[in-house]
């Protein structure tokens, strides 16, 4: 293994201020109740920002704002609200710098990752979606499809930037418009894209950005003028908004937790395969809605697989997030950390064995070593659970019929991913596999071209390519 000298990135490229107002109606204030909120480095724990907390009283002035420019940003032409797009799309290349180091700063993760995944995909969200905008009526939804008004949209912490795109850059080609609430632990570069907002020059009042915890977001979702819910996080919180919505005639969107097979066939190339499955489980330390949290590898290559994954998994390099050599990053809170511990000391105590390779953690902040499992049973609450963390079951089996059957052993079916050299298998099995994406012999590959979305308790809707215009079409 090499050793690498550090490479930091320079986090004085991009200016924090020391506190944040919201941004409604084309412009930040101070929100009316004067509560704020600090967000911290999950590396360090240094408090980076002080952030206003909306009350009830500053959604609904945000909704309002997105109300009144409504009607004029729906009666734009395709072609125009485009032009938007693209410059959205291009103002966050030429800043993606600044937004990767705020990224990993704000969320935890390596630089690496947000410089070379996370920014990339969010522009090319806003270029794909830019594209569709004067092209609506040739979707497939009907001749003459209408936006629907005003979008309540509620996004997570593991891809704050990512997930934004996901949802505004839609929304906003359909000629919605947006009042969009980040979550409590990664609001920074949500306001860093509010600024994006105004260099593009987008009119006032199309996408309003609200800061604050559960209680500002169950307050955005119940409220009476919003025309659609759009929600990517917990199940739990899933179910709560489903209970909200049901009955007001909202549109509802719906992309929860995940518990993916990774499942490795006898004939797979095993080290293409472990660069897979640590892919799979450790990118972004794990805080991946589809992530391979359970291997299923056949028994006749279970022992030469688990070595190779062992050894590679030694070769990780975990710490500083703004490292470009970092591999894996610091988790994101307090609280993520302590239900990782909190599963994995179950997983023990229920019998599996651990393994993690050796690693020194930093001091400060919140840090979990990248764990595997093996012997476990599909039984085990570290099978069952999403841990959401750099945290590995390993189950096995004998037959495609058996890896099917303990795959699809879940309540979850956000993803999965194949591995063998059989093009015939790989169909036949993704077939039986209820899940929203399958990959074969590749993992976490996202194009916004490309649908996501799942079945069962992983949501219901799509988003990304032509199927994700369908929820923000009349």
């Amino acid at each position: 293994m090499f050793e690498y000298a550090p490479a930091p990135e320079s986090r004085s490229v991009v200016e924090i201020a020391s506190s944040y107002g919201l941004f409604i109606d084309g412009s930040f204030d101070g929100g009316k109740d004067g509560n704020v909120f600090k967000t911290v480095n999950p590396a360090t724990e240094e408090v980076l920002a002080e952030v206003t907390s909306a009350g009830p009283e500053d959604v609904d002035r945000a909704v309002a704002a997105a109300r009144r420019a409504s009607g004029p940003w729906s009666a734009l032409p395709g072609s125009e609200r485009a032009k938007y797009l693209f410059r959205i799309a291009r103002i966050i290349q030429e800043r993606s710098r600044e937004l990767a180091v705020l990224e990993s700063l704000d969320n935890g993760k390596p630089i690496k990752e947000s410089r070379d995944v996370d920014l990339p995909l969010v522009a090319a969200h806003f270029f794909y979606y830019a594209g569709w905008a004067d092209k609506l009526a040739y979707a497939g939804f009907g001749p003459d499809p209408r936006p629907l008004g005003v979008a309540a949209q509620v996004i997570p912490w593991n891809f704050p930037l990512l997930m934004l795109a996901w949802k505004v850059a839609p929304a906003l080609a359909t000629g919605n418009t947006v009042v969009l609430k980040p979550a409590e632990t990664t609001p920074l570069s949500a306001l860093f894209f509010a600024d994006v907002c105004r260099q593009a020059e987008l009119p006032a009042g199309v996408v309003n950005i609200v800061t604050g915890a559960g209680d500002t977001g169950a307050y955005l979702v119940a409220h009476p003028d919003v025309d659609k819910v759009a929600f990517t996080g917990s199940t739990d919180v899933g179910r709560e908004i489903a209970r909200t919505v049901a009955g007001t005639g909202k549109r509802l969107t719906l992309e929860l937790g995940g518990k993916a097979a990774n499942i490795v066939f006898d004939d797979a190339p095993i080290d293409q395969a472990v660069e897979g499955i640590v892919n799979g489980i450790f990118f972004n330390q794990g805080h991946v809605c589809c992530a391979g949290s359970r291997l299923l590898v056949q028994e006749s290559v279970a022992d030469e697989l688990l070595s190779s994954l062992k050894r590679r998994m030694s070769t990780l390099r975990v710490g500083d997030p703004l490292d470009k050599n970092t591999d894996i990053g610091a988790i994101n809170s307090a609280a993520q950390l302590s239900r990782i511990k909190e599963l994995s000391e179950i997983g023990e105590s229920e019998g599996a064995e651990r393994w993690s390779p050796a690693c020194s953690l930093p001091d400060r902040g919140f840090w979990f070593a990248p764990t595997i499992f093996t012997g476990v049973t599909q039984a085990h609450r570290i099978a069952r659970e999403e841990i959401f963390g750099p945290v590995l079951s390993v189950l096995t089996f004998r037959t495609p019929d058996e890896a099917v059957a303990k795959a699809n052993n879940t309540p979850y079916g956000l993803s999965a991913g194949i591995w063998t050299e059989k093009g015939s298998r790989i169909l036949a099995v993704a077939d039986q596999l209820r899940a929203g994406v399958v990959w074969a012999n590749t993992f976490n590959k996202f194009d916004p071209a490309s649908p996501f979305g799942g079945y069962k308790e992983s949501g219901y809707g799509r988003e990304g390519g032509r199927h994700g215009l369908e929820a923000y079409l009349a």
